[in-house]
């Protein structure tokens, strides 16, 4: 299967799974917020058939109470004086409990204030008509019951009351649609979350099918390729292996083809060397006889003025400009064989001890660690098997450039130090030195590229051979530095290398 195919299949089931997940948690977000809704609504219908029961209760207590009046006053029985006395009693609270149940509704707060005044009149009437049959004067009772029917008050309370009872009918019918509409839309969201649900547990279902398909084609493919797989990789790596062989060839008679025209640059110009002083003297002889002038004393060499003396200082300026520049020709053409050499020298893997030998690099560098005031320090090290001469060239080359780039008029301080870590042997070389800009962290490593200030000699090969000869040999190699802070050069190796590792791939 193609990267590419790969890339937006992973990318669809992620964004089905994360379709998925926002439909389950709006789902459920949904279906919590609508059920609060719906259990809210369906409260408010019961407080309000409450309040309506509670209206109801209210005119039956008053009823009750003139019942047990009035047959007080027709029989002077004490039984029904008790019967109103009760409901007198219950009338109150009733009262207060209402009150509290309308109180979110102003018009009906308005509407028991009337109805509480009517039946706190009502109840005061009572009492006085209680009061007279008491006294003896039941005529005067009865006098004050037929002027009580006189009045409005009853037709008042009831109005009063059948105003109270129509509005709560009227919040009943809106609350209870509200509580209707709630549960309906709760249902709707429900059912619609479970039918995407599953719409997408399908989908799922359909794409892990699917994936599970292109893995069994691909592992049927893999299965298919490697059974040449071996055959390919030998085919390849002896392409690549005479590849590099040709590649090294060829660099080894570039060089070689090099050198010959660069001897003969070399000696034509020690000829001209030669020749210049025989030049400028004939020159000089000249110059003075044009000139008149006295010969020279006898044995001495006649001397150059004005522009020839120039033209001779120019003349060997020249020459020692080109002698510098066959002589950096020739090391790095050297260098270019030294290096094709090694490239075709085969590895041996032997047991190294590591410490013993970095110690040995080290007492062959003690004159110029001492010249640089720096002190080594080689902590203890792992031994690994790998090759003497390719370890020898790496440590020795990281060492010398530690000595080589510290920081003049300060002590030296390079630590060498190793752990070990899953198979690998992980080295470090850290000086204090003058450090490494950032930016050439991988120029460094390129052949014949420096960085920094060239005051100390070098061809710029010496880090890019031992890069070379660590990927030889299996590992890696990196630097971390800033300038003025010293470098730490980190080599990972393998603790156990073998000749067919990396010996072939050169």
């Amino acid at each position: 299967m193609a990267p590419e195919v790969r890339r937006r299949r992973t990318l669809g089931q992620i964004l089905l799974l994360s379709a998925g997940f926002v439909v389950l948690v709006a789902v459920s977000t949904a279906s919590v917020l609508l059920v609060n809704k719906a259990r809210r609504d369906s409260a408010w219908v019961v407080h309000t058939v409450e309040a309506e029961n509670q209206i109801n209760a209210l005119l039956l207590e008053v009823r009750r109470a003139e019942s047990g009046v009035r047959a007080y006053l027709l029989t002077q029985n004490p039984e029904f004086l008790k019967d109103h006395e009760a409901a007198v009693k219950a009338l109150r609270p009733l009262l207060d409990k209402l009150g509290t149940l309308v109180a979110d509704n102003q018009k009906q707060v308005e509407n028991l204030a009337r109805l509480r005044s009517v039946i706190e009149g009502r109840l005061a009437q009572f009492d006085r008509e209680k009061a007279l049959v008491a006294s003896g004067d039941l005529p005067g009772a009865v006098a004050l019951v037929r002027d009580a029917g006189s009045t409005d008050s009853s037709n008042m309370m009831r109005n009063t009351a059948e105003t109270m009872r129509l509005e709560e009918e009227r919040l009943l019918a809106l609350r209870t649609a509200n509580a209707d509409a709630s549960q309906q839309l709760a249902a709707i969201v429900t059912i619609t979350g479970s039918a995407l649900v599953v719409v997408l547990a399908v989908i799922s279902v359909l794409l892990v099918r699917r994936s599970t398909r292109a893995r069994d084609d691909a592992e049927t493919q893999l299965r298919e390729s490697n059974l040449n797989l071996e055959a390919t990789v030998d085919e390849r790596t002896a392409d690549l292996r005479e590849a590099n062989e040709e590649i090294q060839r060829f660099a080894y008679i570039v060089s070689h083809d090099l050198r010959s025209p660069l001897v003969n640059i070399m000696g034509f110009t020690s000829e001209l060397d030669e020749l210049r002083n025989d030049i400028f003297r004939r020159i000089a002889a000249l110059a003075r006889a044009v000139s008149d002038s006295p010969p020279p004393a006898e044995g001495a060499e006649p001397e150059l003025e004005g522009a020839d003396k120039q033209l001779s200082e120019d003349f060997s300026e020249a020459l020692g400009f080109i002698k510098s520049s066959i002589a950096k020709m020739d090391r790095l053409i050297s260098a270019i064989l030294n290096l094709t050499r090694e490239g075709r020298r085969e590895f041996v893997p032997v047991r190294i001890e590591t410490r013993e030998l970095i110690e040995a690099i080290v007492s062959t560098l003690a004159h110029q660690a001492e010249e640089a005031q720096a002190t080594i320090r080689i902590e203890p090290l792992p031994a690994i098997i790998s090759d003497r001469l390719a370890l020898e060239q790496i440590f020795s080359n990281l060492i010398d450039n530690a000595i080589k780039y510290l920081k003049p008029g300060v002590p030296g301080d390079i630590a060498i130090r190793a752990r070990t870590k899953l198979g690998f042997a992980i080295f470090e070389i850290t000086d204090n030195g003058r450090g490494i800009d950032p930016r050439d962290h991988q120029r460094i490593f390129d052949l014949f590229r420096r960085a920094g200030t060239q005051d100390r000699p070098g061809q710029g090969i010496g880090l890019a051979h031992v890069r070379a000869l660590v990927r030889r040999l299996g590992g890696t190699m990196s630097v971390a530095s800033e300038l003025d802070q010293g470098s730490t050069f980190t080599i990972t190796l393998p603790i156990k290398w073998n000749a067919s590792n990396r010996n072939s791939d050169r």
